[in-house]
């Protein structure tokens, strides 16, 4: 499974578990509720700044997103976003941008 589709599963998880629909949180950040879908479903990757924002609305750290033993084993994980990432240059700066977000 690759990393778009592994996000999309756990904010989904999260919305659903707190029984917010996808029109509720589309319109919490100002998007159309297809790019939630299409989030959810792995085919889009959110910006930096709706990853942002989705986080706030679904009241979550993003450590509890992007936990590793949630998505099976830690190399597996490292290998899929290093491939992911050397095969597209916006992936690459948009999760260069997420790690500035959140490093300490």
């Amino acid at each position: 499974m690759n990393i778009k589709k592994l996000l999309g599963k756990k904010l989904q998880e999260i919305r659903k578990n707190k029984k917010l629909t996808q029109e509720y949180v589309a319109e919490a950040i100002d998007v159309e509720t297809s790019s939630i879908s299409n989030i959810e479903n792995g085919r889009y990757f959110p910006s930096a700044e709706n990853l942002d924002k989705l986080l706030k609305v679904l009241d979550v750290k993003p450590s509890e997103i992007f936990l590793c033993e949630a998505f099976g084993k830690k190399e597996d994980l490292i290998s899929e976003m290093l491939n992911s990432m050397h095969n597209d240059e916006k992936l690459t700066r948009m999760m260069y941008k997420f790690y500035l977000s959140v490093k300490s």
